[in-house]
């Protein structure tokens, strides 16, 4: 067998993720989330490591999520917000790219095991010098639901608002602001005649396979963990170009990061991940073990 999934093993790896997915099952989370936020962090960390329940969650980005890359000006701000063991990498986002430091601003809605709506993220790239594995750091993020992250532990919702939409002339519209914090994003990208383009294959598979979590965030004690997915999905993406990208305000990596990005992308495609329930390491480091569990996941839906 090669690398590449054949169709019914795609098509059952989806079915998997989405019927991991319950949206009365989500509504019952959310009552319990902004209970358990009221506990000390310490007790919230204990019971999610102790939660029981499927120990995996399904995770679907819905079509056109949106990701906007930002040059870093200030590198040492920038390496301020990572966790130990963590140098910032040059990157693209696609594979002709020309690699700079940056800082990724994902705008996207979702639904998932546990939360249902959208998000914000802002991510740095690094690499983590005892694995070796490229990594996404969220350091940032804004939603419009449930969330929980190993420095803060669980919140409802921090928007005041937040759209991200598409419309029937093709653009995608973003506009959030948070409501505890100065972090708005207003942008809108038109799509008609954007290109699909080959993605930078370390930045969106093996990347993936690694995230973690900085600034305000991190936890000393968390662990990077991983998403399984089809690499199949992080093959193109539609590359905007910046003359059809309208940033009327963004205010996420105020101080360190360039005013404008330097490339826009957007999947017209939903993507289907399984994770941990909560953050923890996977044995996976490469492509070929990706496509093997997937392959797995795949092999024992009925």
């Amino acid at each position: 067998m090669g690398l590449s999934l054949d169709s019914s093993e795609l098509r059952r790896f989806v079915a998997l993720t989405e019927r991991k997915v319950s949206p009365k099952e989500v509504a019952k989370l959310y009552a319990r989330a902004e209970m358990l936020a009221k506990l000390p962090l310490t007790l919230q960390r204990w019971i999610v490591k102790r939660a029981g329940g499927d120990p995996e969650m399904g995770f679907v980005v819905e079509p056109y999520c949106l990701f906007l890359a930002y040059e870093i000006d200030d590198l040492a701000a920038a390496r301020a917000l990572l966790p130990a063991d963590y140098e910032l990498v040059p990157t693209s986002m696609f594979a002709d790219g020309q690699p700079r430091y940056s800082a990724i601003l994902g705008a996207f809605n979702l639904h998932a095991s546990v939360f249902w709506g959208s998000r914000i993220e802002l991510y740095l790239i690094a690499e983590n010098t005892r694995t070796g594995m490229l990594t996404w750091i969220i350091y940032d993020y804004e939603s419009n639901t449930i969330n929980y992250d190993p420095g803060e532990g669980f919140s409802g919702s921090t928007t005041s608002r937040s759209v991200i939409t598409t419309t029937h002339a093709g653009d995608v519209l973003v506009d959030v602001v948070s409501k505890e914090r100065p972090n708005q994003l207003e942008v809108t990208a038109s799509l008609p005649g954007a290109p699909m383009r080959a993605l930078d294959q370390r930045l969106w598979v093996d990347g993936n396979l690694s995230v973690d979590y900085g600034g305000r965030l991190k936890d000393e004690g968390s662990v990077p963990f991983g998403l399984v997915f089809d690499p199949g999905e992080m093959t193109q993406a539609l590359q905007v170009p910046l003359e059809a990208v309208d940033v009327v305000t963004n205010t996420f990596g105020a101080g360190f990061l360039a005013p404008e990005p330097f490339e826009v992308a957007c999947f017209p495609y939903a993507q289907h991940f399984l994770t941990s329930s909560y953050p923890k390491e996977t044995p996976i480091r490469d492509e070929a073990g990706l496509v093997g569990a997937v392959r797995e996941y795949a092999a024992a839906v009925s």
